[in-house]
């Protein structure tokens, strides 16, 4: 039996298909020893990325759904509780934004808000809810860890949806910790801060310089060293840790000097991107 304690249990990882910290936590959690049902709305990137993690004998189970839809949550669930295993956790890391997402809050429409909202808060806190439901049922412990964003513990200018999303799901986490401690489920989450995924790859470049004068650490992160803190809140390591959020930026937050004079991110590599943002209509 491992210090981590997952032998013989299930964690879904909502998420799990886009190549970066969703799949490594399914790679970490699967190693760990325990059953991912690793869930991404793209069967293509199941194929792709968590293919190849049950290739290597870890025990993976690919689940194509939309974890941001009551069927896609409930198609979730019924995979989980028909894998061998006993249900123990849940880590929420669909969400996101894409490029376009970014603008002076001027600028930014109803649909824009309700649409960023949908998909960093309300996917977690409904997929957070079906899990917990289950826990209860089965009168089992368990863990949820969700992630947020350095944006949702600081200041996220030209991104405010995003941003106060991101604070939202921390603030969620507080309150599902209170109600669902006596159950013996934990709810936590970890903020990241810029990491290299695929997703980030689109808006960031690659300028050590820049990175050593942002971040007190000198470089950006890596999935599995996201992984890693989302492992040990899931395990027997952290069982007094609830309602906490883990900020794992590498020093980032200690400085805090990556927004120019604009207050645009240094990391941002397109100026026309940058000017884009910046347009106010």
């Amino acid at each position: 039996m491992s210090v981590f304690g997952l032998d013989g249990k299930v964690v879904i990882v909502a998420g799990a298909g886009g190549g970066g910290i969703g799949t490594a936590v399914t790679r970490m959690v699967a190693e760990a020893g325990a059953t991912v049902v690793a869930v991404s709305r793209s069967q293509d990137n199941l194929d792709k990325h968590i293919g190849p993690l049950a290739g290597e004998g870890l025990n993976v189970v690919p689940v194509a759904a939309d974890a941001s839809t009551d069927e896609g949550v409930a198609t979730v669930l019924a995979a989980a509780t028909q894998t061998d295993g006993t249900l123990h956790g849940l880590v929420n890391v669909a969400g996101g934004a894409a490029p376009g997402t970014w603008m002076p809050a001027t600028r930014v429409s109803r649909a824009d808000w309700r649409a960023l909202f949908a998909q960093n808060l309300e996917t977690m806190f409904f997929m957070s809810q079906a899990v917990a439901a289950e826990l209860k049922s089965q009168r089992r412990p368990g863990s949820i860890v969700s992630i947020s964003s350095i944006s949702g513990m600081n200041t996220a200018p030209l991104h405010i949806a995003y941003g106060t999303a991101k604070a939202s799901l921390v603030a969620a986490t507080r309150t599902l910790a209170v109600e669902l401690a006596p159950y013996g489920v934990r709810v936590n989450a970890v903020a990241p801060g810029v990491t290299e995924t695929p997703a980030s790859g689109t808006y960031v470049d690659d300028d050590p310089e820049r990175d050593q004068r942002a971040i007190a650490m000198g470089r950006r992160g890596r999935p599995e060293e996201q992984a890693g803190p989302i492992l040990f809140l899931l395990s027997d390591l952290s069982t007094y840790v609830t309602g906490q959020t883990l900020l794992v930026d590498g020093g980032l937050n200690l400085k805090w000097t990556h927004l120019g004079a604009d207050n645009t991110s240094l990391f941002l590599k397109d100026e026309g991107f940058r000017a884009a943002i910046l347009a106010e209509s």
